[in-house]
């Protein structure tokens, strides 16, 4: 039972480095892990650049996109289609997010999330219900 329990305290720290994403902190052996949740937009908007242009989208309850300029005037995009951080065209086809680098050849977007030009991540949700992270 001794043998165990050392053994457990030897190898503890080094299990710990390969279940955990870890940052040690320097100066000292504790690691700071960091948890961040995800919550329901309060705004139920997200960014995107266009044209070196932040502009604002937003779901209708039908799953039509909207853009806007200054969150108070509001178009409807035709292509249905905004940018995430990286540059890929996003948009709901058939009733799943779906993204493409060239506007041609679409895939579904893993786990319905993506980066905005903000730096923030977002995703949706089967009802199309906006989170942030």
């Amino acid at each position: 039972m001794k043998r165990v329990i050392l053994l457990l305290a030897a190898c503890l720290p080094i299990a710990m480095q390969f279940t955990a994403t870890a940052a040690p902190v320097p100066g000292n052996n504790i690691c700071h892990i960091a948890v961040r949740d995800w919550s329901k937009s309060t705004t139920a908007t997200w960014p995107a650049i266009k044209d070196g242009k932040t502009l604002w989208y937003k779901l209708d309850k039908k799953g039509g996109l909207w853009w806007s300029e200054n969150g108070k005037k509001w178009s409807a995009v035709k292509d249905g289609a905004w940018t995430d951080k990286e540059g890929k065209w996003l948009k709901i086809h058939e009733n799943k997010l779906v993204w493409s680098t060239d506007g041609k050849s679409w895939s579904e977007v893993p786990e319905w999330k993506w980066e905005g030009s903000d730096g923030k991540w977002y995703k949706f949700d089967n009802n199309w219900t906006l989170w942030v992270n």
